[in-house]
């Protein structure tokens, strides 16, 4: 017996017997399994060029709040640490605060209530309209976050620091610049490094919350995505592949940063 398909084409299952019926069901579910599969792919490559440049533009954002929330956080550790009582619990104020409030609601406070204070604001000066960009808005509040736990990192890698370190490269003649830029930078990256990468890898996957404000980032455009081809789990397991493969290449670079400033300095563990 010859069994005919939708698609015209053939496939023998003997005759007369009771495995007839079932190995025609069989056929038939493979092929459509098979049928599947290729579709999915097809809709994969479709979208994929889209999905890339989201990445990239999650990339950007990502190292864009990298560099301001470094800079935030050194700001905020020395004013945690400074001997002026008013910088001091500001500081303290700034990082308690920003690490007590989820990052979901600061987004939300900073796209939509920052920018109808700041246009409060130019209406009554009589100034033009402001509006605040999704990826203004998303890197600002990623840098405002992290600042916040840069602020502690740093903080406690500089009260790390021997104290004699410092005065060494005073006796040496050093000025406060080269101090800085010879001593306590490179033995406050020692101490900070491990935390800096978890911060970075936190970073990077609290990208995802661009796409609630409209931003056409990976996660955003992998939603979009699922949603017209019903595919949602094959969307967003590339997704997180993209994901995972950032978060890879990153751990690789911090390893040799973190053998970079290791150099010379010997763990305490080193001879247990």
């Amino acid at each position: 017996m010859i069994v005919r398909w939708p698609a015209n084409n053939h496939v023998l299952c003997p005759s007369g017997t009771a495995t007839n019926g079932l190995c025609i069901v069989k056929k038939y579910a493979q092929r459509h399994v098979m049928g599947n599969r290729m579709e999915e792919i097809s809709l994969i490559g479709q979208y994929l060029p889209r999905i890339l440049q989201g990445a990239i533009l999650t990339l950007e954002i990502a190292v864009l709040s990298l560099v301001i929330s470094v800079i935030i956080g050194l700001v905020g550790a020395n004013m945690r640490l400074s001997r002026n009582r008013l910088l001091s619990r500001l500081g303290w104020l700034y990082s308690s605060v920003v690490r007590g409030v989820p990052d979901l609601i600061w987004m939300l406070m900073v796209y939509y209530s920052a920018q109808i204070g700041l246009n409060a604001i130019t209406e009554a000066w009589d100034l033009d309209y402001f509006e605040i960009s999704p990826f203004a808005a998303g890197v600002l509040t990623l840098s405002f976050i992290f600042g916040a736990y840069f602020t502690e990192t740093f903080r406690g890698a500089i009260m790390a620091i021997p104290y004699g370190q410092i005065e060494a490269g005073h006796a040496y003649g050093m000025r406060g610049m080269q101090v800085l830029r010879r001593i306590t930078f490179p033995l406050m990256m020692r101490f900070a490094l491990p935390s800096v990468r978890n911060n970075w890898l936190v970073l990077t996957k609290a990208t995802a919350l661009v796409s609630i404000i409209g931003l056409d980032d990976m996660t955003r455009i992998a939603q979009q995505a699922g949603s017209a081809t019903h595919l949602p789990f094959v969307f967003n397991t590339v997704s997180a592949l993209l994901f995972l493969l950032l978060t890879t290449v990153s751990l690789y670079v911090f390893r040799y940063l973190d053998k970079h400033y290791q150099r010379g300095f010997v763990r305490e563990d080193a001879h247990v």
